[in-house]
């Protein structure tokens, strides 16, 4: 989703990422010791602060389960996008990574994109 969406940005209004984000952004690997990859943010640095861009952009929305085990690569993710000057909603719940979760999100994120 990140990856198409932020690659052509022009042409989404919305984002939904549902126990996802920028994989290595938090570091981490076997051990712990890796240090964060910036390379996803480096690489789209023009994008991600074009103002332009990001006043087409309706909606970002992050859903994450607290006991996901993505949830350290979706904050960090929403940290970055932040740190950008986009407008991220983050939503956070119980439980992992899982088909009920994603339905849930589902749930709470397609409605947002018929607002208008």
């Amino acid at each position: 989703t990140l990856n198409v969406a932020f690659s052509n940005l022009n042409d989404y209004g919305y984002v939904g990422v549902f126990s996802s984000g920028v994989f290595g952004i938090v570091g981490g690997g076997p051990g712990g010791g890796a240090q964060p990859n910036r390379q996803w943010e480096e690489s789209r640095k023009a994008t991600l602060d074009n103002t332009e861009l990001k006043k087409g952009l309706k909606l970002v929305w992050f859903g994450c389960g607290e006991k996901d085990f993505l949830i350290e690569t979706s904050r960090g993710t929403v940290k970055m996008l932040k740190s950008h000057g986009f407008e991220v909603v983050n939503h956070e719940t119980d439980g992992g990574h899982t088909w009920d979760k994603w339905r849930e999100y589902l749930i709470d994120f397609a409605p947002q994109l018929f607002k208008d």
